[in-house]
């Protein structure tokens, strides 16, 4: 082998050695998400724009919207909000909504839902979720007309391509309609997917991995909320808090996981350093 030849070769073998070394000290960030009502106070007070490139800054790479109405994301129209994504390199992949069937509440599922889903899909969403039921919503009667209503609701999602989705609290649990919790009777009668909230399951005594090996597949989405290791048992950032997310993840191919978002629905500590503290023991931990 000529010198030059040799040097050439030598350099390059170094070259790949240390592009490995690199890529061994700095694995590839996990595609965090981060439901963006964690920040709805700070969202109000310094707008979008910023609140985002925040975000973006601290290696989230996905949002869950909430608060749509009357056409817009965060006072945004579906174009100009598309923009502020792209800019920071973030996807929103999924919106939570309400049924609307309170009095005062608009631009829901049984409100201009085909503006609704048109709008998502406008801004690249995948999944539109039913984020919550008032306390009015809650009656046996109430369920038995809900069922229809998410199914109609995913027939309208799906001509648009998106998927229908159910976001749980610890009452669905809690609850019993006829003997049963309501939760279950969400997965027997209607065809949409849940988005767990892995807290709200734990808070409610629930076992996570027993549902999803019962409806495999059917939870493409989690949230992924810390319990505080105190009698009260507070929303606490992930990491510092008691849930076994390790285990939990060892079950997210039965699951049919495909998006999970960090939330945190109170905060001790400003919401945007809780939200770090979230992301970097996520992105430090075996699991994600």
């Amino acid at each position: 082998m000529k010198r030059r030849t040799f040097l050439q070769t030598t350099a390059s073998l170094g070259a790949l050695a240390l592009l490995k070394l690199q890529a061994e000290a700095n694995p590839q960030a996990k595609a965090v998400g981060l439901q963006l009502y964690t920040l709805r106070e700070d969202i109000q007070k310094q707008g979008i724009e910023k609140i985002l490139a925040e975000v973006a800054k601290l290696g989230y790479k996905k949002v869950e919207n909430f608060g749509y109405g009357q056409g817009k994301f965060f006072k945004k129209t579906p174009a100009e909000y598309n923009q502020i994504l792209k800019d920071n390199g973030l996807s929103a992949v999924s919106g939570h909504y309400m049924t609307a069937r309170t009095p005062g509440l608009t631009d829901g599922l049984t409100k201009n839902w085909e503006k609704v889903v048109e709008d998502a899909a406008a801004i690249g969403q995948q999944y539109v979720v039913l984020a919550y039921l008032m306390d009015g919503e809650r009656k046996a009667e109430d369920y038995n007309q809900l069922f229809d209503l998410l199914n109609k609701s995913s027939d309208i999602a799906l001509k648009s391509g998106l998927t229908m989705g159910y976001h749980n609290h610890d009452f669905e649990f809690t609850q019993k309609i006829d003997g049963q919790k309501p939760y279950d009777l969400l997965l027997k009668n209607t065809n949409v997917v849940m988005e767990m909230d892995l807290y709200w399951v734990v808070k409610a005594g629930e076992n996570a991995a027993a549902y999803f090996t019962k409806y495999p597949n059917r939870f493409p989405l989690w949230h992924v909320k810390d319990m505080a290791k105190t009698p009260e048992k507070e929303f606490s950032e992930v990491g510092l808090g008691s849930i076994d997310f390790a285990s939990l993840f060892k079950q997210a191919s039965v699951a049919g996981l495909k998006h999970y978002f960090v939330e945190q629905d109170v905060c001790k500590r400003p919401p945007l350093e809780s939200i770090q503290i979230s992301i970097d023991h996520i992105q430090k931990a075996k699991w994600g």
